[in-house]
C-alpha cells in the first residue's frame, strides 16, 4: 500500500468537501459518497482543544495549509477576496464538525488512542456517575448495582500489565485471561443495559456505555496480540449488540410525541433539520419533509396531550424527583423546567448516535490494518514529523486515493 500522508492541518478539499457534503464524517473516519474513505481523523492523545486563532490570517480557527495558504499570497483583487470569503464560510461550518468531532462522545477518534489507561478512566467516570445518581435517588426503593465495576477495572489492570511483559508466552498467557473476563463484563453489562432500558431508566446510557467499553477492551487485547481477524469478527459482533441497544435508547428518549421537541418556546434551540438528523441515523432514507409527515398527526393534539405527555415522561429523559408538581400536577414552574431539559435530551440523542458511529468508524482502522498488514505497535505511534502547533488535537490521516475498505 502506497505512504499514507500524516498532518496536524485539515487538507482545504477534505474542508470543503465536509462544507458542500460531498465528503461525509463518520466517527473517525471521512468517506466520499460511494462510501470510500477519504481520511481517518485521530485524536493526539494529550488534545485539549481545538486549534486556536493565531495571526492575522486564522480563518475560522483552523490555519489557512496547501492551496488556501496559497491562495492568501496571490493578492488582494476582488475575484480573489470573494473566492477567500466562500472558503472562510465553508471553513466556518467545518469548525463545528471539527469541535463537535472532539466533545461529542466518551469515545475517541481513533481506536489506537483507546488504550487500557485510557478505558479505565473512562469506566471509573461511569462509575462515578452512578454513584452520584444512587445518592440522589437515595430515598427511593431502587439500587444501583456497581459491584461488577470493581472486576472490570481489574481486568484492564490485568490486560495493562499483559502488555508490559517481554516475554512471549506470559504476555499471550495473560492477556486471553484479561479477555475471558472481558467476555463476561460484557454479558454482565449487556444485561444491565437490557434491565435499565425496559425500565426506561436515567442510567440506561451509563451501562451502555460501559458495554462499548467492554467490547472495546477486548478488541483492543486481539489487536495487540496480531490478531486481526479476530478482532474484526468480535468487533462486528460487538457493533450489532450496540447498535440495537442504542437504537432503543434513542427511540425511548424521542418519547411518544417528538413534536414536543419542536416546542415553540424551544426554537432557538431545536428545529425540524436537527430532529431529522437523529431520524436518518435510524433510517437514511428519510428526508425533512417525510419526517415532518410523520410528525404531523400530533400538530392537532399539541396543546391537549400536553399534560398528559409530561405526566409519562420516561426518567431517562426527566427524572420524576426533578418533576415539581403542585396541588393540581405538573405546577408551571416544573413544566417549564421539563420544556427547559429538553434541549439536553437531544443533545444526548446526538451524542449516542455519535458514540455509535466512532465505534463503527473502528472497524476501518481494523479493516486497513489488516488488508496492509501493519503492525498494531507501528500505526499507534503514527504521527506527523512537523511539530505539533499549540492545541493541535487531531491528526489527520490521508491515503493517497480513497480506500474501499
Amino acid at each position: 500500500m502506497a505512504p499514507l500522508n500524516l498532518s496536524f492541518d485539515l487538507p482545504l478539499h477534505i474542508a470543503k468537501g465536509l462544507a458542500n457534503e460531498t465528503l461525509v464524517r463518520n466517527g473517525g473516519v471521512i468517506q466520499d459518497t460511494s462510501g470510500q474513505v477519504v481520511m481517518w481523523l485521530k485524536e493526539v492523545s494529550d488534545a485539549s482543544g481545538v486549534t486556536p486563532q493565531v495571526g492575522a490570517q486564522m480563518l475560522s480557527g483552523i490555519e489557512p495549509t496547501g492551496a488556501l495558504r496559497l491562495a492568501l499570497e496571490a493578492g488582494n483583487s476582488f475575484a480573489t477576496q470573494q473566492r477567500l470569503g466562500a472558503i472562510s464560510s465553508q471553513l466556518s461550518q467545518v469548525q463545528g464538525m471539527v469541535a463537535f468531532a472532539t466533545a461529542g462522545s466518551m469515545l475517541t477518534l481513533g481506536v489506537s488512542v483507546l488504550g487500557f489507561t485510557m478505558i479505565y478512566k473512562k469506566v471509573k467516570a461511569l462509575e462515578g456517575r452512578l454513584q452520584e445518581v444512587q445518592e440522589a435517588i437515595a430515598n427511593v426503593d431502587e439500587k444501583i448495582d456497581l459491584s461488577f465495576y470493581a472486576n472490570f477495572r481489574a481486568a484492564l489492570d490485568l490486560a495493562q500489565n499483559a502488555f508490559s511483559m517481554s516475554e512471549q508466552s506470559n504476555r499471550r498467557s495473560s492477556a486471553l485471561q484479561a479477555i475471558n473476563r472481558f467476555l463476561e463484563a460484557e454479558h454482565v453489562y449487556a444485561d444491565l443495559t437490557d434491565k435499565e432500558l425496559s425500565r426506561k431508566s436515567q442510567i440506561s446510557n451509563e451501562y451502555l456505555l460501559t458495554l462499548c467499553f467492554a467490547y472495546l477492551a477486548e478488541m483492543r487485547c486481539y489487536l495487540e496480540l496480531g490478531e486481526y481477524d479476530t478482532a474484526l469478527r468480535r468487533f462486528q459482533e460487538g457493533k450489532a449488540q450496540i447498535h440495537d441497544r442504542i437504537k432503543r435508547y434513542i427511540d425511548i428518549l424521542l418519547t411518544d410525541n417528538p413534536l414536543m421537541y419542536l416546542h415553540p418556546e424551544l426554537k432557538e434551540f431545536t428545529n425540524l433539520s436537527r430532529l431529522t438528523q437523529i431520524y436518518q441515523w435510524k433510517n437514511p432514507e428519510l428526508t425533512e419533509n417525510s419526517v415532518f409527515e410523520e410528525l404531523r398527526d400530533g400538530l392537532l393534539d399539541f396543546k391537549s396531550d400536553f399534560g398528559t405527555w409530561l405526566d409519562a415522561l420516561p426518567e431517562s429523559v426527566v427524572p420524576k424527583s426533578d418533576v415539581k408538581k403542585g396541588f393540581f400536577g405538573i405546577s408551571a414552574d416544573g413544566r417549564k423546567a421539563i420544556i427547559d431539559r429538553l434541549p439536553k435530551v437531544v443533545e444526548e440523542m446526538e451524542s449516542s448516535i455519535e458514540t455509535y458511529q466512532r465505534f463503527v468508524s473502528y472497524e476501518y482502522e481494523i479493516k486497513l490494518l489488516q488488508k496492509a498488514k501493519v503492525p498494531f505497535s507501528k500505526w499507534m505511534k503514527m504521527k506527523p514529523k512537523a511539530t505539533a502547533p499549540e492545541g493541535a488535537n487531531l491528526i489527520c490521516i490521508t491515503p493517497p486515493k480513497p480506500v474501499a475498505l
